[in-house]
């Protein structure tokens, strides 16, 4: 059965095939062909073979254009079953013109795999010979990427040279000789012309010189249009929009044509075309074509209208009712179908920084409100719709509008406080405009104890001032409150608890080193950070403005940055943990945000002490404003040797110690280590002395000091020795004496003042300022009272011998403005008065003394018990007082 199948399909394929030879030539061939040149053109006619009618798919006819034996051209027309049977034509317009050259045709025809023999018509020959040079096709326009054939046609007597297209537009340049009058040259055309033509040169020779002609060809691309797309935007028109290809290069040589269903678009070249339909429900094709010289491109959409509403943009949008936070929006339609179509629309307000988008929905929606607002503030407003069911495209935005909100109370303070001195500083950041609602008048602070909330302390503060200084106890919580208030009102308070100073609380202080401008900081979960953290910083030195952030409970790291920062500058952070009290101190770090070189001459001043071979270079305490490297130790350089003679890595430390040095002389250097190296040098000299030159210097040195004091001494002694006697010797006033007595004295009485008998010095004598009476019996006629001063006129001399009877001296126990004396009680003698004078106060009412009156001295009242005896034994001596008897002197 299946070998008669098999014979049964190979008899009906020989049956079908049967105008096919047995060497693949087709029966079926082109017959009464007739070529006419009507107006420069090649027209061709021809009729099938009878054999063709056997043909029941396409039958193909292939063309070959040759001038003398070169091909210069080739197509093909391609023939329907239907069309089999009848005659069929073809045209051309050769690019040399036919006067200047015989032309012929061959053609074919090609079923399948099988063709025909080619059948030739030729034109008649060309005869005519040109004047001058004449270059072939001229203004003519190409598509990149052809190869193409240019002719060139001399006159009699030129001979060929070359030919050749401008500016490199083309590749794979070939020159043929057709004959003696006709070149050809065969270019890829490899690039377009830039919208003015290229030059085609054809340069040939005659008597020895050059000459050349040539063409202007254009080159450039078929339309590129793509991406056709088409919506409605009034339900009334039809919109495609497609993508416009790139340029042609074909200028106005060659413009590109677009028809939308057949009908010419107005503004194709934007890639936008509009036509009136009736728009109805359903899906239909939507044709674009877009058509130049060099060819034609067609683009097909194929969609639904009604799901491809595009909405013009809302019209008169104004802000209808406006209050501090919210705002109410109306709008208009362009096109009226709009009010039944369910409708989305997008309400865009912006405050310059942020927009806020909001959505409405609803049948022909006009209105919308926008909410969440900031109180007196600036906004604009602008509006956008698209249709609900089907969400094809977003209209355009409208037009915008400005309106201001109305004003409100200030929003709460960010309050924070820190403590310097002895005091609690509370500060709170400055509103900024869209924080205060309005302009702000001033702050009001509240404070009390913990324990007394209810009684408040009130002070108001003035702008510009962001911060109150309070004088708090320390081992007391307080209740801080801070508002601000506009013409509207005061804002909601801001409490902070301000906690107490407990010195076991203290935490320890971390390094930490800044990058990118600001510190990246890190702590640890505190289970205590109920409300999150506070981390606030400012510098160690200096004016310390605090500065703070609030971090979230989620989270322990921040990136602190401020506009303040400077390089160089210690900076303290201090992290806390919010809590529903006071906030908890957690750790404490110091740092720069950028370290600096540390400048020279750090170390003032600079000294040096020499013990034995050592030497000892102290500086005082380096100041943190002048640390703008953290410190990591230091380095002392002895000079002599270039050696380092000693280092430390305290960063407290203020001295440096150089052992086992030569007596000799040093220059020494201190550095700081620092991340930068060593560096804030600073330099000192010192030399080193023995130690006998070291004995002998300050053996010197205490001479020369006790020499100076000497003669300071002796030249202040000097200058003030008026002074001094005064103080030391002061003037002795003259006694006054009553009864006039001694004036009866013998010439016998006494006896010469035994001196020898006294046993004091002078320097006790001395001691005594006061006169002094001692009282004793009258023996032989001898006085029994001295004196201790001397007036001036008076002095002791040795008394004559006197008969007369012995003097009594009355005595008085007021002795006015005269010092007291041991010796006064002992010895007391009221028989006489002595009553002591100056010199000025001398009166004549006493008796009168007489120069040279001799007047013996005796000893002090104090008698030894050998001058006792001696007094016994010699009933002449005279006993007296240590100091000076005055006596007047005889006035015989």
């Amino acid at each position: 059965m299946i070998t008669w199948m098999l014979l049964f399909s190979l008899f009906s394929e020989s049956t079908q095939d049967g105008n096919v030879g047995h060497n693949g030539v087709l029966h079926c061939e082109p017959q009464n062909m007739t070529l006419t040149t009507p107006d420069q053109k090649i027209l061709l006619t021809w009729g099938d073979d009878p054999e063709c009618l056997g043909v029941h798919d396409v039958l193909m006819y292939e063309l070959v254009v040759l001038i003398a034996k070169e091909q210069v051209h080739n197509d093909q027309v391609t023939v329907t079953p239907g069309q089999i049977g009848f005659n069929h034509s073809w045209n051309w317009t050769p690019d040399l013109p036919l006067k200047y050259a015989s032309h012929s045709v061959r053609l074919r025809s090609r079923y399948k795999n099988y063709t025909s023999q080619w059948k030739q018509e030729q034109t008649s020959t060309g005869t005519n010979i040109p004047k001058s040079i004449k270059v072939f096709p001229q203004d003519r326009l190409f598509k990149v990427g052809n190869r193409v054939t240019f002719y060139c046609v001399l006159p009699v007597g030129y001979s060929f040279d070359k030919m050749y297209l401008s500016r490199n537009l083309g590749t794979n340049m070939t020159n043929t000789m057709i004959n003696n009058q006709t070149y050809a040259l065969t270019v890829n055309l490899s690039k377009p012309s830039q919208k003015s033509c290229a030059d085609v040169k054809c340069q040939a020779r005659t008597n020895n010189s050059k000459d050349d002609h040539g063409a202007c060809a254009y080159i450039g691309y078929i339309p590129g249009d793509n991406n056709l797309h088409c919506e409605t935007r009034d339900l009334q028109s039809v919109e495609c929009l497609w993508t416009v290809g790139n340029d042609t290069y074909l200028g106005n040589k060659g413009p590109t044509a677009y028809h939308l269903l057949g009908r010419k678009c107005a503004d194709g070249s934007m890639g936008r075309c509009s036509q009136k339909v009736q728009v109805s429900v359903g899906e239909r094709n939507w044709t674009l074509t877009a058509r130049n010289p060099l060819g034609t491109v067609e683009l097909t959409h194929r969609v639904d209208l009604t799901k491809r509403v595009h909405m013009f943009a809302p019209e008169r949008v104004n802000a209808s009712v406006v209050n501090s936070r919210n705002v109410s929006l109306e709008w208009g339609w362009k096109v009226q179908l709009y009010n039944n179509l369910n409708i989305t629309c997008q309400v865009n307000v912006s405050n310059g920084e942020v927009n806020a988008i909001s959505e409405n929905f609803g049948i022909g929606l006009n209105f919308a409100v926008s909410d969440d607002l900031i109180p007196y503030w600036t906004y604009t407003a602008t509006v956008r719709c698209r249709t609900t069911q089907h969400s094809w495209k977003w209209s355009e935005w409208s037009s915008s509008i400005t309106f201001s909100t109305m004003a409100d109370v200030p929003d709460a303070l960010d309050v924070w406080m820190h403590r310097m001195d002895n005091q609690t500083i509370i500060t709170w950041k400055m509103l900024q405009a869209n924080q205060s609602h309005g302009l702000i008048i001033d702050h009001e602070v509240t404070w009390a104890h913990t324990k007394t909330p209810e009684r408040k302390n009130r002070t108001k503060v003035d702008l510009p001032k962001d911060s109150l200084a309070l004088s708090l106890n320390t081992k007391e919580e307080y209740i801080i409150g801070v508002t601000a208030r506009n013409i509207n009102g005061s804002s909601a308070p801001t409490t902070i608890t301000i906690p107490t100073v407990n010195p076991a609380n203290r935490v320890n202080t971390s390094r930490i080193l800044g990058s990118d401008g600001g510190f990246n900081l890190s702590w640890s979960v505190s289970p205590t950070a109920s409300c999150g953290y506070i981390v606030d910083w400012c510098p160690v030195s200096g004016e310390c403005r605090v500065e703070w952030l609030k971090v979230p409970p989620s989270e322990t790291n921040a990136n602190i940055f401020s506009k303040n920062f400077k390089d160089g500058v210690r900076y303290s952070s201090s992290i806390y943990a919010c809590t529903q009290g006071a906030p908890v101190l957690l750790e404490r770090k110091e740092g720069y945000v950028r370290e600096k070189r540390i400048p020279e001459d750090l170390f003032k001043p600079l000294n040096w002490t020499q013990v034995g071979s050592d030497v000892e270079v102290s500086w005082n305490p380096i100041s943190l404003r002048e640390q703008t490297a953290f410190i990591k130790g230091y380095i002392l350089h002895c000079l002599d040797n270039m050696d380092i003679c000693n280092r430390t890595d305290d960063p407290e430390a203020t001295s440096l110690t150089a052992r086992n040095l030569k007596y000799t002389s040093y220059k020494f250097i201190v550095k700081a280590q620092t991340a930068f190296g060593e560096c804030g040098d600073t330099t000192i000299t010192a030399t080193l002395n023995s130690q006998t030159d070291y004995l002998i210097e300050m053996v010197m040195i205490a001479l020369v000091g006790v020499f100076g004091l000497l003669s300071v001494t002796a030249i202040l002694c000097f200058r003030h020795w008026t002074c001094i006697k005064q103080e030391v010797y002061p003037p002795i006033p003259k006694p006054v004496l009553k009864d006039k007595w001694l004036t009866s004295l013998g010439k016998h009485s006494c006896r010469p003042l035994r001196v020898d008998l006294c046993n004091h010095s002078e320097v006790q004598i001395m001691a005594i300022p006061e006169p002094r009476s001692i009282s004793a019996a009258p023996m032989n006629g001898c006085v029994g009272h001295v004196f201790t001063q001397t007036p001036k006129g008076y002095y002791n001399q040795p008394l004559k011998n006197s008969t007369t009877p012995p003097l009594i001296l009355p005595t008085t126990t007021n002795w006015s403005g005269l010092p007291s004396s041991p010796f006064r009680s002992v010895f007391g003698n009221p028989s006489y008065e002595l009553i002591m004078r100056s010199e000025d106060q001398q009166t004549n009412s006493g008796p009168d003394f007489h120069e040279g009156t001799p007047l013996e001295r005796c000893s002090s009242g104090y008698q030894s018990q050998s001058l006792t005896n001696q007094l016994q034994e010699d009933p002449q001596t005279l006993f007296c007082d240590p100091t000076y008897i005055l006596l007047p002197h005889s006035s015989k």
